[in-house]
């Protein structure tokens, strides 16, 4: 039977670290650590995400600003604010939630962040460094970074040996994640819709990384035995056995036939899901610290 890691578990540890970095940071270097989160419009989903970075952030210490603007706000509007946080000083992070109202155009917002104060690793400065191997100076996106963390804890950080099949291709998530796993010295293998055979190329993976939003669509029979297997899906299904219109979240991979094969497996929630503001976290003091002329490395991928 797998063990099932403990994402929840690891991202406190993450949590403690980043707030003893803050405050170091504050005693040390008098800079606070600042990190701004716009969201528009009234989405409800986007609106509990915020909430529970906002509030992660006012527990890690700093200074938490949010800007909850108006559906009607224009994209030269919202550029607007973006350049005026850009040159705040007292601000090292800016986050713009996702998805945007569909009037505006997410895609040269976030390219407008400075890459230094980019917390969520989406500005292609950013991804060009992690594509060349730059993890110095660089952020890194945060899920991939908390996925790549979680297998750091069952692998070491050298992947030497091992093969690793990723499958999804996605900006977001495939290609850093994919990119990490390289630089960790990991042979890998992007799959996505089109490859064929994805079965049985799944097969050969030692860690195999699932992000393509289909409920459970990897089984027993696609993984090796004894792989590490890191489920990053978050898929809602019914769920009759609640009741009536009831759901329940599962994952990209069949938890519990999986973890009759695997090593090690993330369920889904509590796997890879709390990582990723744990990951944020961590980004935006690295990256105070680095305003600062100052340097932290405590938390790597």
């Amino acid at each position: 039977m797998a063990e099932i890691i403990d994402g929840r578990r690891v991202a406190a540890c993450v949590i403690e670290e980043v707030k003893i970095a803050g405050a170091a940071l504050e005693s040390q270097h008098d800079t606070k650590t600042g990190l701004a989160v716009i969201i528009v419009g009234d989405d409800p989903a986007s609106h509990t995400y915020v909430g529970a970075k906002s509030r992660m952030a006012k527990e890690c210490g700093f200074n938490s600003v949010q800007y909850t603007l108006p559906i009607e706000t224009t994209q030269d509007e919202l550029a607007a604010l973006v350049m005026r946080l850009n040159g705040d000083r007292a601000i090292h992070g800016i986050l713009v939630q996702l998805p945007l109202p569909k009037h505006l155009d997410s895609e040269p917002i976030i390219q407008s962040i400075l890459p230094a104060k980019d917390v969520d690793g989406l500005n292609v400065v950013n991804a060009g460094k992690l594509a060349t191997g730059d993890l110095e100076t660089g952020l890194v996106s945060c899920t991939p970074a908390g996925a790549m963390l979680l297998v750091s804890r069952i692998h070491g950080k050298d992947l030497s040996g091992l093969n690793a099949v990723v499958i999804g291709r996605s900006n977001l998530f495939g290609k850093p994640m994919a990119q990490l796993l390289l630089h960790a010295n990991a042979t890998v293998t992007v799959a996505h819709s089109r490859t064929a055979n994805l079965p049985e190329v799944c097969r050969h993976a030692d860690i195999l990384v699932a992000a393509v939003g289909r409920p459970e669509m990897v089984k027993a029979d696609w993984v090796k035995r004894g792989a590490t297997v890191i489920d990053v899906g978050i898929n809602r299904i019914p769920a009759p056995e609640k009741g009536q219109d009831k759901t329940r979240l599962v994952g990209d991979v069949a938890l519990h036939e999986v973890a009759e094969v695997a090593k090690a497996i993330t369920p889904v929630p509590g796997g890879v899901g709390p990582m990723t503001i744990a990951m944020l976290m961590a980004n935006t003091v690295k990256a105070a610290y680095r305003a600062a002329g100052a340097k932290w490395v405590a938390v790597e991928v």
